[in-house]
């Protein structure tokens, strides 16, 4: 029997390895593109090495090419050689605040490199699923005009047609973005453009704060693994804003892999998803220091700053329905605590592999 192939872009990101891996028990070859420029935006607390390792050492037969997505003759070659019945795009510059100072760099990684993958997606695997890695900041901080109520610990809708969260519908014009949120838009378009102009089989998924135990969180982009991550090494967590109220809903790794697994067996052209861990799995950053304070038994550390960043959420959760309807089948299965949980075995095992013996 003749494997399936699947091509993971960010292979050795949160998303892109645990898709990696569930794809490849279901039987798919994998070949993954990941040139560790994680590690160039965030420095040596983003390397992904050790991510790489673990797929090379977990999946029979990974492929892995440490091209750069922005390299459009590249792509193009790489695409055209394999022809992969399934493309995963979850590579991406993922900080909002990182965009500001790199905007070329960013707007090159996020915008103009999804172009390279749709049109190579385009000319030599147009009937292959091809499932993007969008983000919930396609919205800007239009979220923000929602009426709120502050409750102790968190703010939430005080709109009733809010009150199952953010649904696809909701604008995405003429609000702030950030620079990120920008360029994440312009490829999020552009996926369903390919899908509705040339009928590819593409979404795009909407995401919350994607999270997990392999998740290599920094004070720039991974909310909850860097919260975590503080806790446990006694560091000062800084909260940017909004009484530490502010609003999140998170979602598993692996939810998020059996989600784009879904897509690949039923897809349809140009569909866009808000894919959260919806209100069941939100948390404040103040709510957090409580989950997390049960678990480790320490006290978390934190300054507050009465500044908000640029094009922030101040209460966002993902409505699931439009996901529900389309695939019935799909569930949340990792709530909120279990999420705490492995996060902070993973930083354990992290800190306890990094003492000097």
């Amino acid at each position: 029997m003749v494997r399936k192939r699947a091509l993971v872009t960010g292979s050795c990101g949160l998303i892109g390895s645990a898709v990696s891996e569930y794809f490849a028990q279901r039987e798919f070859c994998i070949a993954g593109i990941d040139n560790n420029q994680r590690a160039v935006f965030f420095g040596p607390e983003g390397d992904t090495s050790r991510t790489l390792e673990r797929l090379r050492s977990s999946i029979r037969g990974y492929e892995h090419f440490p091209i750069d997505i922005r390299d459009r003759a590249a792509i193009l070659q790489l695409i055209g050689q394999l022809r992969p019945d399934v493309i995963i795009h979850t590579a991406a510059q993922p900080s909002h605040d990182r965009a500001a100072a790199i905007p070329f760099d960013d707007f090159d990684t996020n915008a103009a490199a999804t172009l390279n993958l749709l049109e190579a997606a385009r000319r030599f695997a147009p009937e292959s699923p091809f499932i993007h890695m969008s983000t919930n900041k396609v919205y800007g901080d239009l979220p923000n005009t929602i009426v709120l109520r502050e409750l102790d610990t968190r703010w939430d809708y005080a709109d009733a047609r809010y009150r199952h969260g953010i649904p696809e519908s909701f604008s995405i014009d003429q609000s702030k973005h950030s620079l990120f949120g920008a360029s994440k838009l312009a490829s999020d378009v552009m996926v369903q453009e390919y899908g509705r102009y040339f009928n590819l089989p593409a979404c795009a998924l909407r995401g919350g704060c994607l999270t997990g135990p392999n998740h290599s969180g920094v004070e720039l982009h991974g909310f909850l693994s860097y919260l975590v991550k503080c806790n446990l090494e006694d560091r000062e967590y800084k909260i940017f804003g909004y009484k530490g109220k502010q609003v999140r809903d998170n979602i598993h790794a692996d939810d998020v892999a059996s989600l784009m697994y879904a897509f690949y067996e039923n897809p349809r052209p140009g569909e866009v998803y808000n894919l959260g861990g919806g209100k069941g799995n939100s948390c404040s950053i103040l709510e957090a220091f409580q989950t997390v304070e049960q678990i480790t038994g320490r006290r978390q550390r934190y300054t507050y700053l009465d500044q908000p960043r640029s094009g922030d959420h101040i209460c966002y959760y993902s409505d699931l329905r439009k996901i529900q309807m389309h695939f019935p089948q799909w569930k949340i299965t990792k709530p909120l605590r279990t999420i705490f949980e492995e996060i902070v075995e993973s930083w354990q095992g992290w800190i306890e592999e990094l003492a000097p013996q």
